[in-house]
């Protein structure tokens, strides 16, 4: 991570995890499996690449598990965030 903004990526990873996570199960379940990557900015200006996935986890049966990895472009540092979300009763 880049010693000026130690906190960056992780604070992205999170932020980002949140806001995947604040879909409905039916609409997770909609686009499961699916991921994506783009382009942003951490809050200390950083440029980085957010790669977002849904995928179906292996336990609890029938979850989703989320998953955010915000890094550093052409680079292998970055942080993870990940979630799983169990399918609502």
């Amino acid at each position: 991570m880049s010693p000026e903004h130690p906190d960056d990526l992780s604070a992205l990873a999170i932020e980002e995890l949140d806001a995947a996570c604040a879909l409905s199960w039916a609409e997770m379940k909609r686009i499961t499996p699916w991921g994506d990557t783009y382009a942003g900015l951490t809050a200390g200006g950083l440029e980085v690449e957010v790669e977002r996935r849904y995928i179906w986890a292996h336990q609890p049966e029938g979850a989703i598990a989320i998953e955010v990895e915000v890094r550093l472009p052409g680079t292998r540092q970055g942080a993870e965030a990940r979630a799983v979300i169990e399918p609502s009763r």
